[in-house]
């Protein structure tokens, strides 16, 4: 199908973005990779009369430790993310997540921005983004605001971010010593979405106890559902394979999923327990535990 008719725009600073997006009110929509919202367009499943590309905006492509932040520019394209050395070597949870998502060419265009910003349930970012405990920065008329990830979504395409709004970076806290991160998907071939999948981020203590978790679950819901009991339950706990199991169990009970051509909400909420209960057992390897 053929979009409906919109004018785009291409600014060359940011404050040139927020004035046409300000001006334009709800009629206008950011474009920065388009690798989600070009097809809604195309399937008229959305429709706006402007179309503000961001592409050309400088300062939001970069991935860089500051102030005991990794800092990720919403420019920044998946694939610049899945080629990190930095990434690799701190961040399992993002290097397991980033090979999985779509297709390479995909990949090649869309950005973390993109990703994390649209409000989709199945884009893999965001769950990772809340077991992380991320913050989103938003730049406005009126200036800079934080957002930490896990109040960021609100309902099905429907974030925090205001219209006249331009997330411009991610921050995720540099993890500790003994940490470790994991990201497991399901997904019945290459370029689709989860069926389902599960992001789990923890720190272990000096004996071996779960100090901090963070559990999310990706396209179990109409938002990334952020599984806090389950992580809460964690806390204080040696991460064995009881406690892992229960977690698990409480995170999947949590889900809302939808029935498709994926599976059944059964069948779903049957793979986000077992991908979380794999995720667990890999973030405590990873974190030194046993």
């Amino acid at each position: 199908m053929i979009p409906a008719a919109f004018d785009y725009h291409r600014p060359g600073t940011l404050d040139e973005a927020l004035k046409l997006l300000t001006s334009h009110g709800d009629q206008a929509k950011v474009l920065s990779g388009g690798m989600s919202l070009l097809p809604m367009l195309k399937l008229r499943l959305a429709s706006f009369a402007h179309l503000v590309d961001i592409g050309r905006v400088p300062g939001l492509d970069f991935i860089k430790e500051e102030g005991g932040s990794l800092r990720i520019g919403a420019m920044t394209r998946q694939s610049t993310l899945e080629r990190s050395d930095l990434i690799r070597s701190k961040y399992p949870i993002l290097a397991d997540a980033v090979p999985l998502i779509a297709d390479p060419l995909v990949r090649n265009r869309g950005t973390v921005g993109g990703n994390v910003a649209n409000g989709d349930p199945g884009n893999d970012q965001p769950a990772i983004m809340i077991a992380l405990g991320a913050t989103f920065v938003a730049k406005g008329p009126k200036g800079e605001r934080s957002v930490p990830a896990n109040q960021f979504y609100k309902g099905l395409y429907e974030t925090a971010l205001a219209r006249n709004e331009i997330l411009t970076e991610v921050r995720i806290p540099v993890p500790p010593a003994r940490s470790g991160g994991a990201y497991a998907k399901l997904k019945r071939k290459t370029g689709d979405f989860a069926v389902a999948a599960a992001a789990v981020q923890l720190t272990l203590d000096a004996k071996g106890a779960v100090e901090r978790a963070g559990i999310a679950l990706t396209n179990a819901g109409l938002t990334p559902l952020n599984a806090a009991d389950a992580a809460k339950y964690l806390v204080g706990k040696m991460p064995d394979e009881k406690t892992i199991v229960e977690a698990a169990k409480m995170a999947a009970a949590k889900s809302s999923p939808s029935a498709d051509r994926r599976g059944s909400v059964e069948y779903k909420k049957e793979m986000a327990r077992v991908l979380t209960t794999r995720a667990l057992r890999k973030a405590v390897q990873r974190a030194g535990g046993k």
